[in-house]
């Protein structure tokens, strides 16, 4: 299995630290809101790489935090005339109950900043300790960044280049600075804002800070996987690496992955230009596992560009799958037991294949737009070779291997029971009962307003089934 790692710009053969195990930690949103779609890949992503890792045997620990405190809660509270506790609480629901809806596994731990101050005034006074940050006359602590001698080894520049892209909120005794490119570990409390007494003053962590420490705590001091938006490389995960380095002494993170942007319609999703999008909003329109399989189209670090358009192709192949699988598990119940024929053990050796070209591509730095291609390809193999004389081994063959594989992406092959209003209900039921009387000028009537209705019928010989035009 090759990852491309940021840190050194190339497809690296993945070893892990400790045999059979993984230690993954995943950038998590700060919640001052709904989460949009942007947060939406990474999360669907790196969920995925995750799920391959089990599929191969791995056991991981996946950890993804949550900030929540942070000037953008603090200005949400503000607005609304609550403490931030409140909004930070809120929106951590929200986020969990849109991450079920894209089927993302729980993490193995889901941090908050605010439980974990007490480990991160424990690294702040290390780094200070050693020579690696300062407080000034305010109690602002800052990391001495020309310290650390590998400063810029993620984004591969060196400090002067990176001079115009710090980003590091300006702050009170922000003239306290050493050097310009110092970053601030704790940060002097202002009116009306949550704070944590600190040998310093009575502050707030920065932001970078919080993260080191939660890796720490839940992964060790090294760990295999660092992963996140490509946004995230500087200055959040280069301030990270130094960070941890300097205080534990050792090297933080084997492989840094970072997915790569989301575009609306060819242009940057902004709220100002009117395309900012949150995943709610578009669970509104489709099924979060349209999003999830519109989201693995795409290589993780190909940019990606969201439209109506394209998400109806992706509801269109999703549901080209799930019609497949529902048409196996029709064959299911009439397959005749026994073994298989000649004819389908050569058809087995297809679906071999293509399972092997499935793992190529996610062998191949996750590459889930080729896996989702071979899927396809075992879904065209299956609708042109199982039918009603094949074998109950081989249909459950087909079907176990499909379902397999769409698990890894977290497609949810089981199509979900829709609830038809009374009316329309009525209308199949007397369709059926015209059926049984011959009637079938009224039959075809009726499935004509059915059909009118946005409602397919299907007759089968398990019996008559529907699905939305």
């Amino acid at each position: 299995m090759k990852i491309y790692n940021t840190l050194t710009r190339r497809k690296d053969e993945f070893v892990p630290l400790e045999p059979g195990k993984v230690k993954m930690y995943v950038c998590g949103p700060t919640v001052y809101n709904f989460i949009h779609i942007g947060n939406a890949r990474p999360m669907i992503v790196f969920d995925t790489v995750r799920r391959y890792f089990e599929y191969k045997g791995y056991e991981v620990n996946y950890v993804s935090n949550f900030t929540d405190v942070d000037d953008k809660i603090i200005k949400e509270a503000i607005e609304e005339g609550v403490d931030a506790d409140t909004i930070s609480k809120r929106y951590i629901e929200e986020c969990k109950k849109d991450m079920e809806g894209m089927n993302i596994k729980p993490a193995t731990k889901n941090p908050l900043a605010t439980e974990e101050i007490c480990g991160m005034l424990d690294m702040i006074s290390t780094l200070i300790e050693s020579g690696h940050a300062y407080a000034a006359d305010d109690g602002t602590v800052y990391f001495r960044t020309k310290s650390f001698k590998d400063y810029g080894k993620l984004s591969h520049k060196n400090l002067d280049e990176l001079q115009s892209g710090f980003r590091e909120i300006k702050v009170t005794g922000e003239e306290g600075k050493e050097d310009p490119s110092d970053f601030v570990l704790w940060k002097p409390k202002k009116e009306g804002e949550p704070f944590w007494e600190s040998p310093w003053c009575e502050g707030r962590p920065g932001w970078h800070i919080e993260c080191s420490v939660m890796a720490k705590k839940y992964l060790g001091d090294q760990i295999d996987i660092h992963a996140g938006g490509e946004d995230l490389i500087f200055p959040h995960h280069e301030n990270e690496i130094a960070q941890s380095e300097a205080a534990n002494g050792k090297e933080f993170a084997k492989y840094w992955m970072h997915n790569a942007f989301l575009n609306i319609d060819n242009k940057k999703m902004s709220k100002s230009l009117g395309n900012f999008f949150t995943v709610r909003e578009i669970g509104e329109k489709y099924d979060l596992q349209v999003l999830r399989f519109f989201m693995l189209s795409a290589h993780y670090r190909s940019p990606l560009n969201f439209s109506a358009d394209l998400m109806e192709a992706s509801k269109n192949g999703l549901v080209r799958i799930l019609n497949s699988v529902d048409k196996l598990n029709g064959l299911l119940d009439l397959a005749p037991e026994g073994e298989m024929t000649e004819e389908e053990r050569e058809n087995e050796k297809q679906a071999a294949a293509l399972k092997e070209k499935y793992e190529a591509a996610m062998d191949d730095d996750f590459n889930t737009a080729d896996a989702i291609s071979a899927v396809f390809e075992l879904v065209k193999l299956a609708n042109s070779t199982a039918d009603e004389n094949s074998t109950k081994a081989y249909v459950s063959l087909l079907k176990e291997m499909i379902v397999s594989l769409c698990d890894v992406l977290g497609i949810i092959t089981e199509k979900k029971e829709e609830i038809l209003d009374s009316e329309i209900e009525e209308m199949i039921a007397a369709r059926q009962q015209a059926r049984k009387e011959k009637n079938f000028a009224l039959a075809d009537e009726i499935r004509g307003k059915l059909l009118e209705k946005g409602i397919i019928l299907e007759d089968t010989r398990e019996g008559v089934k529907w699905k939305r035009a």
